[in-house]
């Protein structure tokens, strides 16, 4: 029997019941059946071997009608399997015959046919799922896993990883500190929890499981990074320029952390030195997709130095890259309105009043503009 690899619920335990259309040769109760999932065409993944304890054969214009057996078959309602079932069966009427197939899975040491590692089968799938960003179908996935090894530490780690990205940090951090006492020296891990104690507004105990990670590897740029931003958070600039300037002595090649070096010299009022961040930042940027909002951080930057031509360039790159954004636009009003360029001014707030009619600055920066004119 084959099954759609979207059935996340058969990994899970959840899903034990299927409807097919009924066969020449009908099931019934006490069969076995194989089951797969048909991943790719003409591959087959098998998931588990199961014994049949029920079936009910119904004609389609009843089950078209049962909202209850289409929720459990994996459809939000009775329309939506009507729908799915017709494009399936073509040739289906309300007369049609179809089989409700309720299953238990039996354990692999007694199947008939070639065993799998389930754990793994399980472990592949949630990694799949995690790299296409459905975290809530990974998170299922991990968890069905865990059943068979609770203190895998890769799990736990994995799991930890989806319940921060779902806003769950409370559960995630119970995940870190299982993963912990399993593997205390894994500065990833360490790295993970301070991440996920940020999120939780605990920027204090963040630095403190950051500490841990970097005495752990004081070379790994990920730790440095986020030890670096903890600090930023915390507002101690000097302290996090230095775990920045740190990563760059290991990779001077590594554009988001001369932007981010950029931020916190702007916040610590070292404008130039800013500037040439940026402009770093922005150099080794143009091999590939160049950045709207560090162009347009470098503008405010050249703003504060009075160099207002060289900001109304840097709007005008953010905004070639993001044409819709009010900011770019309100910026750039600002810097005409510096060199008594007025009508060019009112013309960029009133398309950032079109994108955004809430935009309170551009309204005040127009009638600025029109004092002036």
């Amino acid at each position: 029997m084959l099954f759609g690899s979207n059935h996340i619920d058969l990994i899970t335990g959840k899903k034990t019941t299927t409807i097919r259309k009924l066969w020449k040769k009908p099931l019934s109760t006490g069969d076995r059946l194989h089951c797969y999932w048909n991943l790719i065409s003409k591959e087959r993944e098998k998931l588990f071997e199961a014994e049949v304890t029920y079936v009910n054969v119904i004609k389609f214009n009843e089950l078209k009608k049962n909202d209850e057996l289409a929720r459990e078959e994996g459809f939000r309602n009775a329309q939506e399997l009507e729908a799915e079932f017709h494009r399936l069966y073509p040739d289906t009427d309300d007369n049609s015959l179809f089989q409700i197939v309720r299953f238990r899975k039996i354990p692999i040491n007694k199947w008939e046919g070639k065993t799998i590692d389930e754990k793994s089968m399980i472990t592949k799938r949630a990694d799949i799922l995690f790299d296409v960003g459905k975290f809530n179908d990974s998170v299922q996935c991990y968890s069905a896993a865990l059943r068979f090894d609770p203190d895998d530490v890769y799990l736990l780690n994995r799991k930890g990883d989806i319940l921060s990205r779902l806003g769950l940090f409370d559960e995630a951090l119970e995940c870190y500190d299982k993963a912990l006492k399993l593997d205390p020296h894994n500065e990833f891990i360490w790295n993970n929890k301070a991440i996920a104690l940020l999120n939780s507004n605990k920027p204090e105990e963040a630095l403190q499981a950051s500490l841990h990670a970097f005495n752990l590897n004081s070379k790994n740029i990920i730790v440095l990074y986020w030890r670096g931003f903890i600090l930023e958070m915390l507002g101690s600039y000097k302290e996090a320029l230095k775990y920045y300037d740190k990563i760059l002595e290991i990779d001077p090649y590594n554009p988001d952390v001369w932007n981010a070096r950029g931020n916190i010299l702007t916040e610590m009022n070292c404008i130039e030195e800013a500037v040439k961040s940026y402009d770093r930042g922005l150099e080794l940027c143009l091999e590939e997709k160049p950045d709207a909002s560090t162009w347009n951080r470098k503008g405010n930057a050249l703003m504060e130095l009075g160099r207002f031509e060289d900001a109304l360039n840097c709007y005008n790159e953010a905004l070639n890259l993001e044409s819709k954004n009010d900011i770019f636009l309100s910026n750039k009003g600002v810097a005409f309105i510096e060199l008594n360029r007025f009508e060019e001014a009112i013309d960029c707030l009133k398309k950032a009043l079109i994108i955004n009619p809430t935009n309170e600055d551009a309204q005040i920066l127009i009638d600025e503009c029109l004092d002036n004119l």
